[in-house]
């Protein structure tokens, strides 16, 4: 596989050269997409006893004990009956009351963490749990089918949704009708946001036939809000400076299974690949370094490269890079618009990867 060449006036490196992202085209089948609802590689070991609560958060230690509680209700038969034989028996009635909870807090305060828990606490087989992110869903939605989709989830116990975001509007009436079929079916609901469901729609879109579906996604949840700073900066060190080309270049090929990559070619690449192939994108990868890294030009590029950067910290990927730092990604006009979770998201996710790449500069 090709990969990006030395900086000019550099001496050539002698180790073996790195991979390239913007080298890599992968083509994801479905079946893969639901093999792979389960916790990411980072939070596969969480549990709820590994979450460790703000002494001056008490909704942090209320929440443990809630989830707890939910999922120890989710140990008997499925609500509408035992696997998929309901699909030859009558159909059972809708769940009466919330089936689902919904985790509401900043980024950083371990929501993620404590809805893997739930994954794992929840006394059912992995194939009858489901976990994936928001866009993972839709991206599961769109190589099904809708219908197979209903299908295929509605024999789950538990369906987990992180980082619930409705960025587009047709995503709004496509997961409000997803979620109103499985409850139907009487699978269970939890997921992650960080905003309250009544108010998902606000600073993105105004539409009252919009807001209106996301009013009626909220009566599916209880609302469970975590309220906390940032774990990932909590009592951590600020994030290490971005460091030279020739350092980033020197460390990608010192490092086997790096990749090295210009970060202006690889906002481009990242437009030509579909974000539910940026997991596979990463596939094997050890670290990821950067070149050139400069302020993202526009909303668009700003948000594939915020998938990017979920995909990466749930795989703990360290991140190298040289350029502007993390913090200065995404300008004002980004920070303090509609999106500006995500991106706050992002820069919290890929400073804590450059923490775990300093490891990867000689001293």
């Amino acid at each position: 596989m090709s990969s990006s060449s030395a900086a000019p006036g550099q001496s050539p490196i002698a180790e073996a050269a790195p991979l390239s992202l913007c080298a890599r085209e992968p083509h994801v089948p479905a079946d893969r997409l639901v093999a792979e609802m389960v916790p990411p590689p980072r939070f596969d070991s969480v549990r709820f006893d590994t979450y460790i609560p703000d002494p001056n958060q008490p909704s942090q230690t209320e929440a443990v004990t809630v989830l707890g509680g939910f999922a120890a209700g989710l140990g008997g038969a499925h609500a509408s009956g035992a696997g998929k034989r309901r699909w030859f028996q009558k159909k059972a009635a809708a769940p009466t009351g919330p089936r689902g909870v919904y985790l509401d807090g900043g980024y950083g305060v371990g929501k993620t963490h404590l809805l893997a828990s739930l994954w794992h606490a929840t006394p059912a087989a992995p194939e009858q749990k489901a976990f994936g992110t928001f866009v993972e869903l839709t991206n599961l939605v769109g190589a099904l089918g809708f219908q197979q989709t209903v299908r295929t989830l509605s024999g789950h116990r538990l369906l987990c949704i992180d980082e619930f975001e409705l960025d587009d509007p047709g995503d709004t009436v496509l997961v409000s009708s997803l979620l109103g079929k499985l409850v139907e079916q009487g699978v269970a609901l939890a997921a992650t946001s960080n905003t309250l469901p009544g108010k998902l729609g606000e600073g993105r879109f105004a539409a009252a036939d919009f807001l209106r579906e996301i009013q009626g996604l909220s009566a599916h949840f209880k609302a469970l809000r975590i309220d906390g700073e940032d774990y990932r900066h909590r009592g951590l060190p600020e994030a290490p400076a971005p460091y030279s080309e020739e350092q980033v270049t020197k460390a990608a090929y010192a490092t086997e299974g790096a990749s090295l990559d210009d970060f202006p070619h690889l906002l481009d690449h990242l437009a030509r690949v579909h974000p539910s192939r940026y997991g596979a994108l990463t596939d094997d990868l050890k670290a990821v370094c950067l070149t050139d890294v400069t302020p993202v030009p526009d909303q668009s590029t700003a948000l594939r490269l915020v998938v990017l950067a979920d995909r990466l910290y749930d795989r703990e990927v360290p991140v190298l890079a040289s350029g502007v730092p993390f913090d200065k990604l995404f300008g004002e006009d980004m920070l303090n618009g509609g999106y500006r979770k995500k991106y706050f998201r992002a820069i919290s996710r890929l400073t804590a990867l450059a923490r775990d790449a300093k490891g990867l500069v000689e001293s």
